[in-house]
């Protein structure tokens, strides 16, 4: 495994790169997620080279960039495509790292050979309300913990929970989670802005929409996204928003034959 660090401005980008054979496969985490989420699904597909990016004010990448709107992160997967692969990629983004996942698709077609979104869609169903809530929540988190067993009995039971848990950041004060809240509300706040029909509508690659059956979507929403898509399978697993966690064989039984595909 190796790492790499690219820079983009005052931007640097963590990415981990697992070395394999055939079509690179990039993935992108959530919001307030990492590249760490995914070691599993990296390992899962040993025959591929998958690398995995900390997006900006997530994981190791810079903690509290300039700039966090949506055509930043599409710059900064380009840029990784760009420098460390050169040529088209499978791409797969969970929720707002699909989303992010389907602007790079729409815009560089030439770097997108596949596309995955697990849990994604094109945006602009967030408001203040729940960007309020959201910013309550990770305000309340009493950090610095002290010990992970005090994380997690904050932060409850659950693959989500013990994900946050595993990624926080040993300081000298303690354990403290790899993104800030502030920026978290920022950076969600462009994806709220507006639903990106045209860029979806753009999307050439083929592309597989993977839905959890507790997830954020309501059959209208899912059937919408599929329908106005132009080379769109669809797939529903049991599982939750984070459906990579939780319910990774489902996840893996529909995602890795997509990848393997001619």
């Amino acid at each position: 495994m190796q790492r790499h660090e690219i820079i983009n401005g005052d931007t640097r980008l963590h990415v981990l790169d697992q070395p394999g054979d055939g079509v690179p496969v990039v993935i992108l985490h959530g919001l307030a997620g990492s590249s760490r989420e995914f070691a599993r699904t990296a390992a899962a597909l040993g025959g591929h080279r998958v690398l995995r990016i900390d997006a900006r004010g997530h994981g190791r990448s810079t903690r509290n960039p300039a700039d966090v709107s949506r055509a930043a992160h599409v710059a900064d997967v380009v840029l990784v495509i760009e420098q460390l692969v050169g040529g088209p990629v499978s791409l797969v983004g969970q929720s707002m790292g699909g989303h992010t996942a389907l602007l790079v698709a729409a815009a560089r077609s030439d770097l997108v050979a596949r596309l995955v979104l697990l849990e994604a869609g094109v945006g602009g169903d967030g408001d203040a309300s729940s960007r309020a809530a959201m910013a309550e929540f990770f305000q309340s988190w009493p950090v610095p913990f002290r010990t992970k067993d005090e994380a997690k009995e904050f932060l409850g039971e659950g693959a989500l929970a013990d994900a946050w848990v595993a990624d926080l950041e040993m300081r000298d004060d303690g354990l403290w989670p790899r993104f800030d809240a502030d920026v978290m509300v920022d950076t969600i706040a462009d994806v709220d802005a507006a639903a990106c029909w045209d860029a979806w509508q753009r999307v050439i690659a083929p592309t597989l929409a993977i839905f959890a059956s507790r997830g954020m979507f309501d059959e209208r929403a899912k059937t919408e996204l599929v329908g106005r898509g132009r080379a769109v399978l669809r797939a529903d697993i049991v599982g939750s928003h984070d459906a990579h966690l939780d319910a990774f064989e489902e996840w893996m039984r529909v995602v890795a034959p997509f990848l393997r595909s001619p």
